[in-house]
């Protein structure tokens, strides 16, 4: 006997998961089209951690 998930908005999502995922896909794009090991100044453009610290609260 099989069990299947009902349908109709059981499914949970993790945003902060998903986010987290995406990123690590942005990284994955990102090493494979450069010629040699992300620097990690270029990690950080990837990752956008500039305008992340730009938006923060209190800045």
């Amino acid at each position: 006997m099989m069990r299947v998930a009902p349908v109709g908005g059981t499914a949970v999502q993790d945003h902060v998961a998903l986010a987290e995922i995406e990123l690590c896909g942005e990284l994955i794009i990102a090493a494979s089209a450069a010629d040699d090991r992300l620097s990690l100044e270029s990690i950080d453009e990837v990752l956008k951690v500039a305008e992340e610290r730009a938006d923060a609260p209190g800045r």
